[in-house]
């Protein structure tokens, strides 16, 4: 049901925006779609055992990238989603200097939804979105929620049942989000929905039914999963055979080594986690149909990705309790996060590779002129977002948000490769969080953890990060660290102590001990931004 959609939208001195006169007629509606804490071998097309076939199918008949980036973190991913600028460059949660995808297509005529977790300051009604669901906090009981849940910008009650059914965010969102696109589709106007899923985010909680489904699956131990993950990967060509699976690093144990008492409890938390992504792709499943019953489906631009790579913290309340019970608290750590990220290095947080690295999926069937089903290349980071949805909603970046003045936009569009061109990338691309730093200039990476010493990859040659050049490249460590610390100070805006210079050795990093201090610490100096 491809509407007549003429939109004329005035200048507005309140907001900033230019005046715009479009045909929308071929304008897409747009459906991104955020995973919380997923890593990037957690989907079945990008080389999991676990049960995905909505979004499967989706990269069956869409495009998958397999260098696409995020910023490693919650909250600075949902900010540079958002705005397409480095998240203190865009001014963190306040979003002082950046515009919203929700401000900048609503002002091109289209609506504007989201459900699911916002983690920035305010709440989404005050960034341009017209309809929202969901919870301010950066994480949630996914059974009872939490006081932060809004709706349309008023609190929520959570109630005990939903729908006929017991509460469960995941379901729950994709209820709402069924419900505002009602509203969005009975309209002459494209529209944007924002889904961000808190799944499979901790506390790993999920419905009985959906964990016993996975009762048995990960006996095998995390080694051998990451073993199986990659001869996937490598079968379906998500990754090349010259990345080579990165070694099981000293903070992690053999399973072998484990007890069988162990073994089980471990067995049984990544169990969950599969549960959560299950359910999770259900719900997009829920998503595709509706879609499908209205018509809008072929006209509609979907994107899937993840805020982060999986998480390494070590965070458990509750172990004896089930998790379908509301008051269980579990989490798993870096062991099951290392089979998460397949075949790279390192976590949520770090800037390495198994930190930044998130599965794209895009589908668009009036649009994609990439061959249906292949794999790109190309890399993207999560910047391109905004500048994508310039592209393909004629929509106009403005340099001042009522009292916001705007950033100039940092991200390149993706359509180009969308539409199986070869497009002029970045140059460079920035990425910090915290005391973890990298930068990426054609194929080289530079990259440090928690303040140790910079290292350096060829990463079209060696992607998981195993074989460090810098000794061999002083110069090029050298003018690499200089853009980087241009970049942070004179672009993100970076000061003080995370301007610090770095170490002489790598830090040796025990994540199952003390990541959880490190990661909470960093979450309360960017929530005080």
């Amino acid at each position: 049901m491809l509407k007549n959609r003429c939109v004329v939208v005035a200048a507005l001195l309140v907001t900033g925006f230019p005046a715009l006169e479009s045909s929308a007629a071929e304008r897409p509606n747009i459906v991104l779609i955020m995973a919380d804490d997923l890593g990037f071998a957690d989907l079945g097309c990008y080389g999991s055992e676990i049960d995905t076939p909505n979004l499967d199918a989706l990269a069956a008949a869409g495009l998958r990238f397999r260098e696409f980036y995020n910023t490693a973190k919650c909250h600075s991913s949902r900010v540079s989603l958002l705005t397409g600028l480095y998240c203190d460059q865009a001014g963190s949660n306040s979003l002082s200097r950046g515009a919203t995808i929700a401000e900048v297509l609503k002002s091109a005529g289209y609506s504007t939804t989201m459900v699911g977790k916002w983690h920035l300051s305010k709440q989404p009604t005050d960034f341009g979105f017209e309809r929202y669901f969901g919870h301010l906090s950066g994480a949630t009981n996914f059974f009872t929620g939490d006081d932060t849940f809004r709706l349309n910008g008023e609190n929520y009650e959570v109630p005990k049942t939903l729908n006929g059914r017991p509460f469960y965010t995941t379901h729950a969102f994709i209820d709402y989000a069924l419900e505002f696109l009602e509203e969005a589709t009975a309209k002459d106007q494209p529209f944007l929905l924002y889904t961000a899923f808190n799944a499979p985010h901790y506390p790993l909680h999920a419905p009985e039914e959906a964990v016993r489904k996975y009762d048995g699956v990960y006996d095998i131990g995390w080694d051998e999963l990451r073993r199986r993950r990659h001869q996937k990967q490598l079968e379906t060509g998500i990754v090349p055979a010259k990345w080579k699976l990165s070694p099981r690093p000293e903070h992690i144990p053999a399973w072998d080594s484990l007890s069988a008492e162990e073994r089980q409890w471990e067995a049984d938390r990544m169990e969950v986690f599969a549960a959560m992504v299950d359910v999770l792709d259900q719900n997009v499943g829920r998503l595709v149909e509706y879609l499908k019953s209205k018509g809008e489906f072929d006209n509609t631009l979907f994107l899937f990705c993840a805020d982060n790579g999986a998480c390494p913290f070590e965070r458990t309340k509750g172990r004896y309790l089930e998790p379908w019970d509301p008051k269980s608290y579990w989490t798993y750590d870096a062991s099951w996060a290392h089979a998460g990220n397949t075949p790279f290095r390192l976590y949520k947080q770090n800037q390495h590779e198994g930190g930044i690295s998130s599965p794209l999926i895009v589908h668009w069937p009036a649009g994609l002129k990439a061959e249906a089903g292949s794999i790109t290349s190309q890399n993207g980071h999560l910047i391109d977002f905004m500048a994508t949805f310039l592209d393909v909603a004629d929509a106009s970046y403005p340099k001042q948000v009522g009292d916001r003045k705007i950033d100039p936009l940092q991200g390149r569009s993706l359509l180009p490769i969308i539409e199986g061109k070869q497009r002029e990338g970045h140059e460079t691309l920035y990425f910090h969080f915290g005391t973890d730093r990298a930068l990426r200039q054609g194929p080289w990476k530079l990259v440090s953890a928690k303040l140790g010493r910079w290292e350096l990859y060829n990463i079209d040659e060696d992607r998981s990060e195993t074989n460090d050049l810098s000794k061999k490249h002083p110069e090029r460590v050298e003018q690499m660290a200089r853009e980087w610390f241009q970049l942070a100070e004179h672009v993100d805006r970076l000061k003080g102590k995370a301007l610090a210079p770095v170490g002489k050795k790598i830090k040796a990093l025990n994540f199952r001990k003390d990541t959880s201090k490190q990661s909470a610490e960093a979450d309360k100096a960017a929530e005080k931004k």
